[in-house]
């Protein structure tokens, strides 16, 4: 869908501008009934705001264009808002300075309250040089009656030094945020306020995460997901089961219509390496009860805690009398924790460290637990096919869990409630705006209680009728809240409102 323009990342060394190439239109979603009026509402929405917008261009700033809800987000943003008539180009910055991701992965934790809190001066330098080569880079490319919208903290400064230098109209849209103070989130805001203020508006997901220096001058725009996107389309069985045999995440017993993807997903083995994920056997996903979280390699997704509630969730089988059904369910369910190949994402340095731990912890497992227990890599070549085999995973899964401790907005949660797959959370503040407790899934009190997720595996796994309803009435919300209708609708007012600005 995305592809760097080769001369202009040659022209301009700290910045890519990705060519998106989407054959998707509106027409297409409009095609399904259950999707017409919310288009036609759009269309009509757009007719009122894209005139404020004529002769001006606007520019997303990110740090990734793979890896992450931001990145999967944009290119259907920027392919909509073009289609109804607004000029729009992606960005992603880069950088020769390997630690300024370090950094800023950094921030990304203080944020969310994690981490030491102390930043010194040198953080400072090196954040600041990293923003002027990217302004640099960006800033002949802008005129100054053009919108520039920065995503994240990573090119924040950036956006900054731009909007300083030519008085452009300038947004800054942070994905992240955390309800509550701490002296972590304190020193990451201190740090990043010189920046954000220059800012003529900010978006957050949830009004608990906009600070009072943004106050005024902040709105609140949900994350959204498209439906026809690879990650979130419908898969028929057919289509269901090749996509399975080609990443090599199911045994091809059969000849499939399409050719085995160039890199299939990698399975974590009891020595501790990498092999395709039909090695020794593959994971059983058409057959089995799965639990499944797919997330990136980061400590605050809670994986670590998950796989030891699994392995209690196992042991109780030794203990405890259950109804025959109920216990032959829980002998053969299944884990799956999927995330990106480490490395593929170059603003997340962490992954890498995240996911040994991950290993070490699942090599400590007794055999008969390690063969229940997948860890899955999955390549980031093809976006296409990336999001193939997350779409696929989640629609192989009995429960899709998201056992973050902190979290911004969990569009894997969204993911697995448009697919009628119910969803176990927690009460990060991200999922508890999507998830209502008893209603779409269940939120446990504590991510980092193997014992509380082990009991709320039990008591989701033992009621099919119960998961049933929770996986129709998230499907329902998701359809009335999160779907990118909304978010494009809500970008053309802020956007328009910045154009009749100037």
């Amino acid at each position: 869908m995305a592809s760097v323009v080769g001369a202009a990342a040659r022209l301009r060394p700290m910045i890519d501008l990705i060519d998106i190439k989407d054959r998707v239109r509106l027409d297409d979603y409009a095609a399904y009934l259950q999707l017409a009026q919310t288009v036609q509402d759009l269309r009509s929405e757009a007719a009122l705001c894209v005139p404020a917008l004529r002769g001006r261009k606007v520019w997303m700033v990110s740090s990734t264009a793979a890896g992450g809800g931001v990145a999967e987000m944009m290119p259907r943003l920027v392919s909509m808002l073009r289609e109804l008539g607004v000029a729009t180009e992606w960005v992603v910055m880069r950088t020769s300075h390997r630690e300024f991701f370090f950094l800023t992965k950094r921030l990304h934790n203080l944020i969310h309250g994690e981490g030491d809190p102390r930043l010194d001066p040198g953080d400072r330098e090196l954040y600041d040089t990293v923003s002027r080569e990217t302004a640099a880079a960006l800033q002949p490319l802008l005129r100054k009656q053009d919108i520039l919208v920065v995503h994240d903290p990573q090119p924040l400064g950036a956006g900054a030094s731009i909007k300083r230098a030519l008085g452009i109209q300038a947004i800054w849209r942070c994905h992240i945020g955390l309800e509550v103070d701490s002296p972590a989130a304190r020193a990451a805001w201190s740090f990043l306020q010189p920046y954000a203020q220059v800012y003529d508006n900010a978006v957050f997901s949830a009004p608990e995460y906009i600070r009072d220096f943004l106050a005024g001058r902040a709105t609140v725009m949900r994350p959204t997901i498209d439906p026809l996107s690879h990650k979130n389309r419908e898969l028929p069985p057919h289509k269901l089961v090749g996509v399975l045999c080609n990443a090599g995440l199911v045994a091809a017993n059969h000849p499939v219509l399409t050719e085995p993807f160039p890199k299939p997903a990698l399975r974590l083995q009891p020595d501790g390496t990498f092999a395709p994920a039909d090695r020794p056997a593959d994971v059983g996903l058409l057959f089995r009860p799965v639990v499944t979280e797919v997330s990136r390699w980061d400590r605050l997704k809670g994986f670590g805690p998950l796989l030891e509630g699994f392995r209690r969730l196992k042991r109780r089988l030794r203990k405890r009398e259950y109804p025959p059904r109920q216990r032959r369910r829980l002998e053969i369910v299944r884990l799956v924790l999927a995330g990106p190949e480490p490395g593929s994402v170059q603003d997340d340095p962490e992954a890498r460290q995240t996911l040994a731990g991950l290993s070490a912890a699942f090599r400590d497992l007794e055999p008969e637990e390690r063969a229940d227990i997948a860890l899955l890599a999955l390549p980031m070549d093809s976006v296409k096919n990336n999001a193939l085999m997350v779409n696929a995973l989640q629609r192989c899964s009995t429960l899709i869990v998201q056992n973050s401790l902190r979290e911004g907005f969990g569009l894997t949660a969204t993911e697995a409630m448009w697919k009628g797959i119910p969803v176990m959370g927690t009460h990060a503040w991200g999922l508890r705006q999507q998830i209502r407790d008893g209603l779409d899934g269940r939120l446990v009190n504590d991510p980092e209680n193997p014992e509380e997720i082990a009991q709320m595996l039990d008591e989701m796994l033992v009621d099919p009728g119960l998961r049933s309803a929770w996986g129709q009435s998230g499907q329902r919300r998701v359809n009335h809240e999160f779907l990118v209708f909304r978010q494009i609708l809500e970008w053309l007012r802020l956007l328009a409102k910045c154009g009749s600005a100037h």
